[in-house]
């Protein structure tokens, strides 16, 4: 498995649950379960990993050190994303992103990593209170096992 392609199809088979590793400060590896999906950045237009976090450790950790590894299961089957994170929100703005178009590129991310929703306003007022972000991950390897 190489292609993001795969890894997006191995992520739907477990709902988009994966395991995202950041680095801490001291050199120590802090993991979390989110759910995950492909889509394309909208800065460059290429496929990256994608999730939506409010986690003020995780948003800490890829401030300071972007390094990250998503990993995606299904069964005994595994595929790892390794790449640099991008953060998009309210606190870390982007370019590519306005204000307005954010809670679309939320959204879109929630659906990309296999979720549903009965009311989108409330799922907008959640991201607001929350000051929820994206995280994007432009691929610099990905890998699996040979299952």
């Amino acid at each position: 498995m190489t292609s993001l392609h795969e890894v997006a199809a191995l992520g739907q088979a477990e709902r988009g649950l994966a395991v995202v590793a950041t680095l801490r400060a001291d050199d120590t590896i802090q993991s979390t379960l989110v759910n995950a999906g492909i889509l394309d950045h909208p800065g460059t237009g290429r496929s990256a990993v994608a999730f939506v976090t409010a986690g003020p450790v995780k948003r800490a950790h890829l401030r300071a050190r972007p390094q990250i590894t998503v990993t995606f299961r299904s069964g005994w089957q595994w595929a790892s994303v390794e790449g640099l994170a991008v953060l998009a929100g309210p606190d870390d703005p982007q370019p590519w992103l306005s204000a307005a178009d954010l809670p679309s590129f939320l959204r879109a991310i929630f659906i990309a990593a296999g979720g549903q929703h009965d009311d989108w306003d409330e799922f907008d007022a959640v991201m607001v209170r929350e000051r929820r972000l994206a995280v994007l991950v432009d691929p610099l390897r990905v890998y699996s096992n040979p299952g």
